[in-house]
This record gives structure tokens, sequence and C-alpha cells, in this order.
């Protein structure tokens, strides 16, 4: 072929590339993985935001390894690819994800640094909810004569209590006066301050704070 003519070729298909619409080259699937210094790891997309969930493709993964105690360890369908332990620095690795679930975590620290995303059609199951934490044991009494108290389980006086969920076991030992624990807009026991008073003798009374 005439050198003319080659050059020709190569001139029209540079202008054929760059006038692709936005007027640049095709975009690139770029990821970058970190883990540590700290304790810490990720897989970002280019926006900087984690990755939960990605078209089934070709990436670019940039892996910044900080850290000679953590490695990046990335799985998942026909995926297998790692960092040494020992190593710090940057890497490169380009890969092909397929429908299914990721998994990226740090080889020594597996239950503390870890990461999972969804390729195509799968999706990562949803969160297991937090458990409740267990309702805690409070005591009150009123009587004989002139005593009122709210009591921890431990059988101490209650003077400060962190907010939540509780259990009030009354023992009334009085024929004159009742138990009445008030919190702010209700007859209730939670997350604001409260007082414990007889309502046949107001003077009767305790308090505790809530906080």
């Amino acid at each position: 072929m005439p050198r003319r003519l080659s050059l020709a070729l190569l001139v029209v298909a540079a202008a054929l590339l760059f006038a692709l619409p936005g007027g640049a080259r095709p975009a690139q699937n770029t990821l970058t993985g970190t883990v540590g210094p700290g304790f810490s790891i990720a897989l970002v997309d280019e926006s900087g935001n984690l990755v939960t969930h990605l078209d089934p493709g070709t990436y670019t993964i940039t892996v910044k390894d900080q850290a000679d105690i953590h490695n990046f360890d990335l799985t998942g369908p026909g995926v297998s690819q790692h960092t040494e332990i020992e190593f710090v620095g940057t890497t490169t690795w380009t890969v092909t994800f397929a429908d299914g679930i990721y998994t990226y975590l740090c080889d020594a620290h597996p239950t503390q640094m870890k990461g999972r995303f969804a390729v195509g059609t799968a999706t990562l199951p949803a969160p297991k909810p937090k458990p409740k934490p267990a309702a805690k044991k409070l005591a009150g009494s009123v009587g004989p004569g002139s005593q009122i108290a709210l009591r921890t389980a431990s059988g101490a006086r209650a003077s400060t209590l962190k907010a939540g969920v509780y259990v009030l076991t009354v023992r009334d030992r009085s024929k004159t006066d009742n138990f009445h624990l008030r919190g702010k807009g209700a007859n209730v026991a939670t997350g604001v301050a409260f007082t414990g008073f007889s309502d046949a003798h107001p003077a009767l009374k305790g308090s505790v704070k809530v906080r």
C-alpha cells in the first residue's frame, strides 16, 4: 500500500474515533480497590461510590494495598485475584465479571474486613435486621409507710438510666399510696426525666434521669 494512502487511512480512523458522542474515546470500566493502612477495605467506582452492583463486562481495577498486614482478595464467578499480605504498593488487574456475587476481603482479617457486590441479574441478600435489645428490668416499690423507690435489677437505687426498653415490676405494699411513674408528655419511662410519686401524697416521690 502506498505510504500516502496508509497515512490517510490512519488520519481518517483517528478522526472517526474522536467523532464518537462526547468527542472522546469510549469510556472504560474502571474501579479502585483500597486496603489499609487501618482496618478498612473498599471497592469504589470512578465517582468514589462504594460498589454494590455492576453490569457484566470487563473492568480495570487499580488496587492500592497500603499495609503489610492486610491484603486485597477478590473472588467470584470467573475471578480470583489477590495481593500478598506483605505487599505494599499499587497493582492493576483486568477482570471480567459475570452474573453473580463477588466478595473482596483481607485474608488476615476476613471477618473484620470484607465487602460484597452483585453483578448483572444477581442481587445481594437483604441485610439481616438487628435484633432488638432485650428489655432491662426495673423494680418499683411503694410502702410500707412513707417509702417509695425505683431500683435496677442489681437492687441499687436508680438515679440515672440509659434510654431504652424497660420492664417495670412494682410492688405496692401500701393501702393509701400508689406508685406513679410519669415522663414528659405521657405516663411512660423512656427518653425523658422521670418522676415517681404517690398520687395521694405528692411529697412521697423520687426521680431518675434518662440519657
